[in-house]
C-alpha cells in the first residue's frame, strides 16, 4: 500500500490551468496517482497508509525560492522555519556573486568577512569544503528544504585574479573558466554575478561574457544583480540582455526592481525592454520580491574604488580622515556606483543588524534618526557603524515604489525570490513572508495576480529555469515536493516591526514526500538535498 493519500484538495498544478478537486497519491517520495473527482464517481477512491482530509485546501507544489541567501543558514538551522514554513520546498543559494565555493583559504577567510552581514560570520560551521562539489556533498548530508547553487561570479574573481580593480589578464581569465566549468559540473546550476559589490564588479563585459559562454555550454543560466538599480537602471539591464545574448547564454535577472525617485513609474520601461528581447528569440526570466524596501549591507553602499582590495583595505580607508572625505563625497554628492549612482539619501537608509553588541541601539533607526540622537553628521553616524561593526552592518533601503513592484509581478517570465537576509536583529520581513504574500496580499486581497498564476510564477516557471524535469508540477511520477494552504487565510505573519514572524494559513509542506510542516507546525525531517544541474 501507499504511503500518503491527500483526499479531496483543490489542486492547482502549477501549470496556470484552472484547479480541479482529486485525490493524490504519494509514494517513495513521488506522486504516484492522481484521481480526479470525476472520476472518482463510481469507482472505488484510493487508498494509503495514511489518508489526509485536504477539504478547503490547496494544494499545489512547493515553491521555489530563486534568490536566497541560506548558503550557512541551512547548515546551521535545521529547523529552517523561515522558509519552511512559507511553503519554499526549494532555495536557489550562491547568489549576488558571492558565496563560500569555490574557494582557497584566503579567499574562504576574504570572503567570510565580505559578506558576514548576509549569513554570519560562520565560525559557528566547520567550513571544511572548497569545491562547489564539497559544498553539495555537505548538503546532502539532510537539511529542511532542497537548494541550488550558482557559482558566484565575485568569489571566482576573488580567488583568480584577487580583490584588484583591473582587467583580468589571459591567464586569470583560463582560470576562471575552468573553475566556472567545474562548478558546473559537479552541479551548480548557472552563475550569479554582483556587480555593484566587489570584487565582482570590476569585472568587464567581454570577461563576464566569456564565463557566460561556459555556462551555456553547460545548460546553465547567468544570474546577474547587474551594475544599477538607481540612476542608469534600464541601461543596466540591456547590458545584461545584450551579454548574454552574444555568449548564447539564458538570462535570470535577480531583484528586477526599478528603485530610487528617478526609477518612479518606469516599470513598463523594462518591461518593454524584456519583451522586445523575448520576442526577438532572447531566453530571460526574472525574479521579484512583493515589497518595496530592499536590503543589503551597509559596506555594500560604498564606492568601488573605496572597497578595492578587499574589507582590510576598506578598514583602512575609513581610519584614513581624507580618503573618509572623499568616500563621503561620493556617497552624498556624486552618487556613489555602489548606491547605484545616486546620492544617498540616509532617511531611507535603516539599521536593521549588527554583529557587534554595543551597536544594537541603532537596529530599527534609519541612520539619520541615529544621528539626530547623537547630535551628529550622517556620515559621522555611518563611518562609525562601518568600522565599529567590521563591516557586518545590514540594512534596509526603503526606495521602491509599489506600483514598480505590481507591474513587474505580472509579467511573462516574472518568477518569486525572497532575497531573504536572515541575519540580523529586525531582518527585511520578506525573509519570513514572501510567499504568503503573494498568496494573500497580491492574490486574495488585491487581485494582481490569479491564484492559478501566482502559483504558476512560484512553481512550474522556476522549475522550468532551473531544467529540473520532475519538479514545480502536480503531475504523477513527480517529486512529492507540495505544499497545502487555506486560500482564504494564508498570509505572512512577518512585518517590519515582528520581522521573524511565521505565515498562518499553510498547514502542511511536504519535501520528497515526508512532512516538514505538519498541522502548521515543523517536524524534525531533514528531507532536503542538493539540487544538480540537469546534465544537457
Amino acid at each position: 500500500m501507499e504511503d500518503l493519500v491527500i483526499r479531496d484538495a483543490d489542486v492547482v498544478d502549477g501549470s496556470g490551468a484552472d484547479s480541479y478537486r482529486a485525490d493524490v497519491v504519494v509514494d517513495g517520495g513521488r506522486i504516484v496517482s492522481i484521481v480526479k473527482e470525476a472520476a472518482a464517481a463510481g469507482c472505488q477512491r484510493p487508498g494509503a497508509r495514511r489518508e489526509l482530509d485536504a477539504e478547503g485546501l490547496v494544494l499545489s507544489p512547493g515553491f521555489i525560492d530563486m534568490h536566497a541567501h541560506s548558503d550557512l543558514a541551512l547548515l546551521r538551522d535545521p529547523d529552517h522555519s523561515a522558509k519552511a514554513a512559507q511553503g519554499v520546498t526549494l532555495e536557489v543559494v550562491g547568489q549576488d556573486g558571492l558565496s563560500y565555493a569555490p574557494v582557497d583559504d584566503r579567499t574562504l577567510e576574504e570572503v567570510r568577512r565580505a559578506i558576514t552581514g548576509w549569513n554570519g560570520y560562520g565560525d559557528d560551521l566547520d567550513m571544511d569544503w572548497r569545491t562547489v562539489g564539497e559544498y553539495l556533498d555537505r548538503l546532502d548530508r539532510g537539511i529542511a528544504v532542497n537548494a541550488a547553487y550558482l557559482v558566484p561570479q565575485g568569489t571566482v574573481r576573488a580567488l583568480a585574479v584577487g580583490w584588484e580593480d583591473r582587467p583580468a589578464t589571459p591567464a586569470e581569465l583560463d582560470r576562471m573558466r575552468r573553475l566556472v566549468a567545474e562548478g558546473l559540473e559537479q552541479g551548480a546550476v548557472g552563475l550569479s554575478s554582483g556587480l555593484t559589490y566587489t570584487p565582482g564588479m570590476y569585472a568587464e563585459d567581454a570577461e563576464l561574457t566569456e564565463l557566460c559562454r561556459v555556462v551555456a555550454r553547460y545548460g546553465g543560466y547567468y544570474c546577474p544583480h547587474h551594475r544599477s538599480y538607481g540612476d542608469g537602471a534600464l541601461e543596466a539591464y540591456a547590458e545584461m540582455v545584450a551579454l548574454t545574448r552574444e555568449a548564447g547564454c539564458p538570462l535570470h535577472l535577480a531583484h528586477a526592481t526599478m528603485n530610487f525617485g528617478v526609477n518612479k513609474g518606469r516599470a513598463p520601461d523594462l518591461l518593454a525592454l524584456l519583451d522586445e528581447a523575448l520576442d526577438s528569440g532572447a531566453d530571460i526570466t526574472l525574479d521579484t520580491y512583493p515589497y518595496t524596501p530592499g536590503s543589503t549591507t551597509l559596506a555594500a553602499l560604498l564606492p568601488s574604488w573605496a572597497s578595492e582590495g578587499g574589507p582590510e583595505r576598506i578598514l583602512d580607508r575609513l581610519a584614513d580622515p581624507a580618503t573618509a572625505a572623499r568616500i563621503r563625497h561620493d556617497l552624498e554628492v556624486t552618487g556613489a556606483d555602489g548606491c547605484h549612482g545616486v546620492p544617498v539619501e540616509w532617511e531611507t537608509i535603516e539599521i536593521s543588524g549588527v554583529t557587534a553588541p554595543a551597536l544594537a541601539d541603532h537596529v530599527g533607526r534609519t541612520v539619520r534618526e541615529s544621528a539626530n540622537l547623537r547630535g551628529e553628521s550622517c556620515w559621522t553616524t555611518a563611518r562609525r557603524l562601518l568600522v565599529e561593526d567590521r563591516l557586518g552592518t545590514t540594512i534596509l533601503q526603503h526606495v521602491g515604489h509599489e506600483e514598480n513592484v505590481r507591474t513587474i509581478m505580472r509579467h511573462r517570465a516574472h518568477t518569486g525570490g525572497s532575497d531573504g537576509i536572515l541575519r540580523g536583529a529586525k531582518p527585511h520581513p520578506r525573509a519570513y513572508g514572501t510567499f504568503p504574500r503573494y498568496l494573500g496580499h497580491y492574490v486574495r486581497e488585491l487581485g494582481v495576480l490569479t491564484l492559478e498564476e501566482c502559483v504558476a510564477h512560484l512553481t512550474a516557471r522556476p522549475a522550468a529555469r532551473l531544467r529540473l524535469p520532475d519538479r514545480g508540477l502536480v503531475r504523477e511520477g513527480y517529486r512529492a515536493d507540495l505544499v497545502l494552504f487555506d486560500p482564504a487565510k494564508v498570509a505572512p505573519g512577518a512585518t517590519f516591526a515582528e520581522p521573524r514572524a511565521l505565515p498562518t494559513g499553510i498547514p502542511y509542506v511536504l519535501v520528497d514526500g515526508g512532512f516538514v510542516i505538519e498541522d502548521g507546525r515543523r517536524t524534525d525531517v531533514l528531507a532536503g538535498r542538493a539540487v544538480r544541474r540537469t546534465p544537457v
